[in-house]
């Protein structure tokens, strides 16, 4: 039986709106002489949240406000992080500059150019237009340098893909619309795009995609692959193989446990147990063993049918990954690994891989 929550869940903030609050802060005393009790910023779909300061600290031609990241009832491993902006005087315009626990971007194929702070582009929009609307009020010019900080961020960043992407140093400043929705999807598959972004900028020809940990380690070390190379698909199968097949590399491999592969192969897009559920009678058709259809799990099915079970699955597999790529010209293959890390099947190599 499904549990349904006793309580709609929390919606939270994102990095990215908790440094605009900072900043704003920052800058009012800056230019007007005090720290706001709380602060009120403008999100891009109009909403205005209101932000209580967690820190404030001022000296001779600077400001720094912060913000303590609430991400509601989302498991983001940001929540509780103390957000800093330090604002003073810039040469000219608005310049955004990493601190302590904010990355760096050194790899290209991000929405960031390498060697700028990363502070993602929605995030700069907002912090400008602040910018702009306190110069305004306050009759300045708009040049200041906003530099973040996360005080612990490089270590919480070690947690997130900032170390595949080629993010050194801290935690990147993200969010498109400032709201963190919770358990959403939409942030893992989005961190999914930008290593494929990152994965074609750098010239691989070979990315893979792994249901979780012991499949990406199984694949990873059987062909050899770079860090940045490891796609962390995670159950968004559908999710990566959409973005694949309109931003295409010369070869994909998936990798994932026998259960995961054969929803796959059955049409699941989302392979989440929550989301998505095996049919044993069309497995068992498909495998060509009746005993399949009484099994209660993948595994208690491999367990009776062995070897041929996994090549079925993931030939299966395969087959579905492929229509999901449309036309793309990705050669595609597939590896199915059990819960120890052996290789249990391949299906879409040929003497050419």
């Amino acid at each position: 039986m499904t549990r349904t929550p006793a309580k709609p869940l929390r919606r939270g903030w994102t990095t990215g709106a908790c440094a605009t609050a900072a900043t704003r802060a920052a800058l009012i005393r800056l230019w007007g002489g005090a720290f706001p009790a709380q602060v009120q910023i403008t999100l891009p779909r109009g909403e205005t949240p209101s932000f209580a300061l967690a820190h404030s600290a001022a000296g001779d031609g600077w400001a720094e406000a912060g913000i303590t990241k609430d991400a509601g009832d989302d498991p983001d491993v940001t929540h509780g992080a103390l957000v800093i902006a330090r604002l003073e005087a810039s040469g000219g315009g608005v310049a955004f500059r990493a601190g302590q626990g904010v990355g760096t971007v050194t790899m290209p194929g991000l929405p960031v150019a390498v060697g700028e702070a990363a502070i993602n582009p929605v995030p700069r929009q907002m912090m400008r237009a602040v910018v702009q609307d306190l110069a305004a009020q306050y009759g300045r010019a708009p040049d200041v340098a906003i530099t973040l900080s996360i005080p612990g961020g490089e270590a919480l960043a070690a947690k997130t893909w900032n170390p595949r992407l080629g993010i050194v140093g801290g935690l990147s400043v993200l969010g498109t619309t400032g709201v963190v929705r919770p358990f959403s999807c939409s942030a893992w598959i989005a961190s999914i795009h930008r290593g494929v972004d990152v994965a074609r900028a750098s010239g691989l020809t070979h990315v893979a995609g792994c249901t979780g940990a012991t499949s990406e380690r199984a694949v990873q070390a059987l062909y050899g692959l770079p860090d940045h190379a490891m796609l962390d698909m995670g159950d968004f199968a559908g999710g990566l193989l959409k973005y694949i097949a309109r931003h295409p590399v010369a070869r994909l491999t998936i990798g994932g446990g026998l259960g995961k592969l054969a929803k796959l192969g059955q049409g699941a897009a989302d392979l989440h147990s929550a989301r998505s559920q095996v049919d044993f009678q069309a497995l068992a058709a498909l495998a060509g063993d009746a005993r399949v259809a009484e099994a209660q799990t993948v595994l208690h099915a491999y367990e009776m049918v062995g070897a041929p079970l996994a090549r079925t699955i993931a030939d299966a597999a395969l087959e579905a990954a492929r229509a999901r790529l449309k036309r793309a010209d990705v050669a595609l293959d597939v590896v199915a690994v059990s819960r120890n890390g052996q290789v249990l099947a391949r299906a879409g190599r040929n003497d050419g891989f």
